[in-house]
């Protein structure tokens, strides 16, 4: 019979689980301490917490598969706080557990005591405390299993230290996930075929969902048949290959006039693997034509008319479910419908391939010397932001599996989400991208790299400024009719003059600094020159 702490090992060794990722704290040491005896599981430091939660997050979407977070109590949950909103708002499968100092002392409010599940519940899809010695595995079992089940996310276990002092009995089994390629009934197949062929004026709206079912291939036929425009929204991962001529770009980051535009003339709306829309400052009337048909396929069923009526919603496997309607949308249309769709799908094969502003800029420059560098499958987590277009015009996202975008609003993710990929894919060539403001919440995760020898390469965007709240402060002036002017000081991250060179080499990776045309060739060939950490800061316009 073995204690808690050694049995809670075991069991994530049972699940497949390669590196428990964590930040060190008393109330864990009992099971740090037992890991030691372990090969099969390689703890991870990421030496605060935030680094720590965003290198899980960036090795569960590069795996598909949940990650294990260790967090130290109520203080170290509150400092992943903000990058568990991201995971939990793009729904990456993460088992996060967090230790205790024991259920004999919550009558006493001492040092560190707090509710945990209370903190974690807002950002989590399930939180959870074992109270009990005989159900510590049975909690873990159910966790991954909420964690891997469709909407996935993170969930979270407080674990007391005197449960997992104590004998366990339980047995080693791996967690049993159930199988969610489900499909409609046929006959409501046939409805949304019918709803969405024939369209004069139809449009796709893709989500993460495609990513997560493997509906890649499924959804660009669909929108082939149905000459359809798509558009992604809360698209982070790679759902279309964005070179695809029908690839309009994507939705719902900001503000809503933007989506009520790319929408308001459709005729048939098809949604998939998404809810409409994730602005922060969204339309509160629907951006539809009042005649538009919608049909919404999603495996979370809260996703689909969430916001907004839909004509028909299927709570189905979008990788099953449109590969049915793709046959009976075969079956449905005519020959002159399938003419009017290939010309649709030929007139937009036609139109040149606009081209991001700032194409003259040392970043530009610098970005066409590295894809004519970089590996056909290389992995790029991007978290540009004002860069992010230039990042995604000479690298664009077009491999499932293969790029990363930030998501849920917050900072930082970027470099430990380069770092888990890495992790995942240890023989390709992954590159995180980030801004100067993005890189000062967690550049610690370059120490993290040095550590354990994981070859991502770091690339700091570097504008001395948050330049997405200029951006948007500028539209909020004129939404207001504000006359523009300075923008705010704080905005401002030009002094002192962060020297993020040195930063990394403080970390234990190289770097260089990249300010004139003529380095370009020489910073490309650094970056890729071997399998080691570097960082380039890039000095942007």
């Amino acid at each position: 019979m073995a204690k808690g702490k050694t049995a809670i090992i075991q069991q994530f060794i049972a699940d497949g689980m390669k590196y428990m990722f964590g930040n060190v704290g008393t109330t864990e040491q009992g099971f740090l301490d037992e890991l030691g005896k372990f090969d099969d599981l390689q703890y991870v430091l990421g030496l605060q917490e935030t680094v720590a939660a965003g290198i899980a997050d960036g090795y569960a979407r590069a795996t598909g598969r949940a990650a294990l977070l260790q967090l130290h109590s109520g203080v170290g949950l509150g400092n992943a706080v903000g990058m568990l909103y991201q995971a939990h708002r793009g729904h990456t499968p993460m088992v996060v557990v967090a230790g205790e100092a024991g259920i004999r002392y919550d009558a006493m409010d001492a040092q560190m005591a707090v509710d945990l599940v209370a903190m974690a519940r807002p950002v989590t899809k399930w939180a959870t405390r074992v109270v009990d010695r005989g159900s510590v595995l049975r909690v873990l079992r159910r966790a991954l299993k909420t964690a891997m089940t469709p909407p996935r996310g993170p969930v979270f276990v407080a674990l007391p230290m005197d449960v997992l002092d104590e004998d366990n009995d339980e047995p080693i089994l791996p967690t049993s996930l159930p199988h969610t390629a489900t499909a409609p009934v046929p006959e409501l197949v046939e409805r949304a075929a019918a709803l969405l062929g024939g369209a004069r004026r139809p449009v796709v709206l893709m989500g993460d969902g495609i990513a997560a079912s493997g509906a890649q291939c499924e959804l660009t036929r669909v929108a082939e048949q149905l000459g359809a425009d798509v558009w992604g929204v809360e698209c982070s991962e790679v759902n279309m290959d964005t070179r695809h001529p029908l690839y309009r770009g994507s939705l719902g980051h900001m503000f809503g006039a933007v989506s009520t535009d790319a929408v308001r003339h459709a005729d048939a709306v098809l949604v998939v693997g998404t809810y409409l829309f994730p602005e922060v400052f969204p339309e509160l009337r629907s951006p539809f034509d009042d005649a538009a048909r919608i049909v919404h396929i999603d495996l979370d069923a809260t996703a689909i008319a969430k916001n907004h009526p839909v004509t028909l919603g299927l709570v189905a496997d979008p990788r099953s479910t449109l590969a049915g309607v793709s046959t009976a949308i075969g079956r449905l249309l005519g020959p002159e419908e399938r003419a009017t769709a290939a010309g649709r799908l030929r007139t937009r094969a036609a139109e040149p391939r606009p081209s991001p502003a700032g194409q003259n800029s040392l970043l530009a420059t610098f970005l066409r010397a590295l894809a004519d560098r970089v590996p056909e499958d290389v992995v790029v987590f991007d978290e540009g932001l004002t860069s992010s277009e230039l990042i995604q015009h000479h690298l664009p996202p077009r491999l499932p599996g293969h790029w990363f975008l930030t998501r849920g609003g917050s900072l930082g993710v970027g470099f430990p989400g380069a770092i888990g990929a890495k992790l995942a894919h240890p023989s390709k060539t992954v590159l995180g991208f980030t801004g100067d403001g993005g890189c000062m919440y967690t550049v610690q995760a370059l120490a993290a790299a040095a550590r354990y020898d994981i070859g991502a390469k770091f690339v700091v965007c570097n504008n001395g400024s948050y330049r997405l709240l200029n951006q948007n402060i500028e539209h909020y002036w004129a939404e207001r009719d504000i006359p523009p002017h300075g923008f705010p000081d704080s905005f401002d991250l030009s002094h002192p003059n962060l020297d993020f060179v040195a930063l990394a080499r403080g970390c234990g990776v190289d770097g260089m600094r990249l300010n004139r045309p003529a380095d370009v060739d020489e910073a490309a060939e650094r970056l890729l020159a071997d399998d080691a950490p570097f960082l380039l800061d890039v000095v942007t316009d």
